[in-house]
């Protein structure tokens, strides 16, 4: 499929990515599972520069849950290193391609060096609007929502005359750590797995979801490119009788 087919049309504005099956793609190739996620690294950067070419204004990778910590030991260090590693490779290149990155999650429970990597990119970047890109790391939809609470809650404690019939979603959603992220307009899941994982539970309300089967390591360019496809040949209602999704508009 050739880019000019999508930038033809409608371009989202944020597309969010869980990057699932690398575990399964090293095992059907008798590889440990280590590798499969190496591979995934390389996936990562693919779809960047796809959504530089499209202008695609913000993407979000899923990069390790809450739950991912019940792994083995041994993988999660060796998740650990290669996402050190590839802010090492990339912050050179994120900052010539005027790349911004958002990092979304407790990152409290992090190895210091990835902490201390991660301070230093986010920092870097700040001031580009090139493409934003959120990384989700040590993150959950729910926990996103309880420290909106929590924020919410202080709030209150500070300015106990704040009334709340004043309070609506946008207000809410001002308190929560992804709150000033604009919704994704398509989530795309690899490996065939039909679930969100608890990922952006509060975001998702009316994206568009694609599921694949093509595990994360083989999500080429070009399947990214079918899904941008797919997600433009839907109607999105948002309630509404239709909103078409087409090239006219």
């Amino acid at each position: 499929m050739a880019i000019n087919e999508i930038k033809e049309k409608r371009i989202p504005n944020h597309v969010a990515l869980i990057m699932d099956g690398n575990g399964r793609w090293a095992k059907k190739r008798g590889l440990p599972r280590t590798e499969g996620h190496k591979e995934g690294a390389n996936r990562v950067r693919d779809v960047i520069d796809a959504c530089i070419d499209l202008k695609i204004p913000y993407v979000s990778f899923f990069a390790f849950s809450t739950e991912n910590w019940q792994r083995p030991q041994e993988e999660v260090n060796v998740l650990m290193d290669i996402l050190s590693q590839a802010l090492d490779k990339y912050t050179t290149e994120a900052i010539k391609k005027q790349i911004k990155l958002i990092v979304l999650g407790d990152a409290s429970r992090l190895p210091k060096h990835v902490r201390d990597r991660l301070l230093k990119v986010q920092e870097r970047t700040r001031n580009f609007n090139r493409l934003t890109v959120i990384l989700a790391l040590n993150y959950s939809g729910r926990w996103d929502i309880l420290e909106g609470v929590k924020n919410f809650a202080l709030h209150i404690k500070k300015n106990p005359d704040f009334s709340l019939e004043t309070l609506n979603e946008q207000v809410f959603r001002s308190f929560m750590p992804g709150g000033n992220i604009p919704d994704p307009d398509l989530l795309i899941r690899t490996s065939g797995e039909l679930r969100i994982s608890n990922f952006y539970l509060w975001q998702l309300a009316y994206t568009e979801l694609y599921f694949t089967p093509v595990f994360w390591p083989e999500f080429s360019r070009e399947e990214f490119l079918k899904a941008l496809a797919d997600w433009q040949r839907r109607e999105r209602r948002f309630g509404k009788i239709s909103e078409q999704i087409t090239s006219d508009e």
